[in-house]
């Protein structure tokens, strides 16, 4: 292969001369936790350039991968040195090219990582259709199946089994969905959990649209969210594993953007299907969510497996194979397959003889931990609880109570899902420039100020006594304002 650097050299990452040199990559002291933070920022820092090539040869021979010995020595070397491309005389002339493009062109990769990024994209769009399809049929099936005051008594009473059968797949995504999300990724790694999540997703659908009672509705929406659990809780680590680094920000971010697309896709179907025959309108509506997730479960039949997935069950030479199909050059797939293997294996030192009680209770005692844990807890609960998801869920029925017939609502519905989708695209090609945190401290307090808008406005002209809906102009505009803000 080309010349390699020597142990000596002085390029690289700042401070890693300053430290202690390493005889191994795995040379690390699990207990000492002030290091920690700088070794998984670069693992491959401190380690001396001839000890780095000892451990390559090895890491070849034990995963017989002995015939890409030299591109695998060259992916360490770029992996130590990722900001010395310019001058490796290690590298051929295109490689280096390769390599610089990677960042230059952000979006120049091979046809597969498209393929993946496109049944990821499905596969969120199916998550935002399932909530928001259900937005434009439950108004037409709660007089179908008997959610109306004349049938059950009361008002809140029709609140609260409404809330029941539209929270159904929510409440069975925190009691056993979501808990699902571990066991079916180690046994059936990301490629199985999403594909059977979405062949929940899609017999749940078809399910949806022949029930007979609101009773029966629940039981299927139930189902419904043991898909939804797996499926959201998986796709966006399978995108982050496959991704390469400059883009990785941004295809996490794209379950959130074709989420909201899905969304507006929902509001469409039902704009599209409200004017017919109300049983059938409202069966159509729902049964209609069984296209996403099926052309996922056919798209995911030919995407690679998560190289990390393949790591951690040490299967490296295929997770080789993977990475080979997701990057443009040998020497870029076998630099983050030993980069990937490096981080795998020191997390395993690093949670050695640890059970899940330890490891829970490390979340709060490290502190690089318990900070993330917070900000995770933090930003997902006030994502969820904030109410931005009842506009999603109840969009239809909050404009019918502002003053709109059914049609409009829908119609008025289709714009809130439209412009969710179009704001969220500025999101996705800026997040890899200005930060997650920085998109959130801007961002929160606008979505605050419009929400507390949209529930204010209905103190405005409320309707007569004996009237359930008010038919001022005012209130219908304040109110559609602050739904569209």
């Amino acid at each position: 292969m080309a010349k390699e650097r020597s142990s000596s050299t002085s390029e690289g990452p700042p401070g890693a001369l300053s430290e202690k040199r390493k005889h191994s990559v795995f040379d690390i002291d699990p207990s000492s936790r002030d290091h920690l933070n700088a070794v998984f920022e670069n693992p491959l820092a401190s380690v001396p350039d001839d000890q780095l090539m000892r451990d390559v040869e090895k890491f070849c021979q034990d995963y017989d991968m002995v015939d890409d010995i030299d591109d695998m020595k060259k992916g360490a070397l770029l992996s130590k040195y990722p900001h010395g491309v310019k001058t490796a005389e290690y590298l051929s002339d295109a490689e280096k090219e390769t390599v610089i493009r990677e960042k230059t062109h952000k979006w120049d990769h091979p046809f597969m990582l498209f393929w993946l990024c496109a049944m990821c994209s499905l596969a969120a769009a199916t998550q935002g259709m399932d909530e928001t399809a259900n937005n434009g049929a439950l108004p037409i099936y709660q007089e179908e199946l008997g959610l109306t005051v004349e049938k059950q008594g009361s008002q809140n009473k029709v609140d609260n089994l409404t809330g029941l059968v539209v929270g159904a797949p929510y409440l069975a995504c925190a009691v056993l969905g979501c808990w699902l999300t571990e066991p079916l990724n180690r046994i059936f790694a990301r490629r199985g959990t999403i594909f059977i999540s979405c062949f929940v997703a899609a017999a749940a659908s078809i399910w949806e649209g022949v029930t007979n009672s609101w009773q029966h509705l629940f039981v299927a929406r139930f189902v419904l969210g043991l898909g939804i659990g797996a499926k959201s809780a998986t796709v966006p680590v399978y995108a982050a594993e496959c991704a390469p680094a400059p883009i990785r920000g941004a295809l996490v971010m794209q379950w959130q953007v074709w989420t909201a697309f899905g969304i507006m896709l929902g509001n469409i179907i039902g704009v599209a299907f409200g004017g017919i025959k109300k049983d059938l309108a409202w069966r159509l509506i729902l049964g209609s969510t069984v296209v996403l997730p099926a052309i996922v479960c056919a798209q995911v039949y030919y995407c690679p497996e998560s190289p990390r997935w393949l790591i951690q069950k040490g299967r490296n030479k295929q997770a080789f194979k993977s990475f080979l199909r997701l990057r443009k050059t040998r020497v870029q797939a076998c630099r983050d397959l030993y980069y990937t293997y490096v981080g795998v294996e020191l997390e395993r030192k690093v949670n050695a003889g640890k059970n899940f009680f330890t490891m829970f209770w490390e979340l709060f005692s490290v502190p690089r931990n318990r900070r993330a844990a917070w900000a995770t807890w933090i930003v997902m609960f006030g994502q969820q609880f904030c109410g931005v998801n009842i506009i999603a869920y109840y969009s239809t029925n909050i404009f019918i109570d502002g003053g709109y017939s059914l049609n409009s609502a829908l119609l008025a519905s289709m714009g809130t899902g439209i412009l969710n989708w179009v704001f969220a695209l500025p999101a996705f090609f800026t997040i890899d420039k200005f930060g997650r945190r920085p998109l959130l401290i801007f961002t929160f307090p606008f979505l605050a100020f419009f929400l507390l808008w949209t529930g204010m406005s209905f103190f405005i002209d409320p309707p007569p006594s004996g009237e359930t809906t008010s038919r001022s102009v005012p209130r219908t505009a304040m109110i559609t304002v602050g739904m569209y803000l």
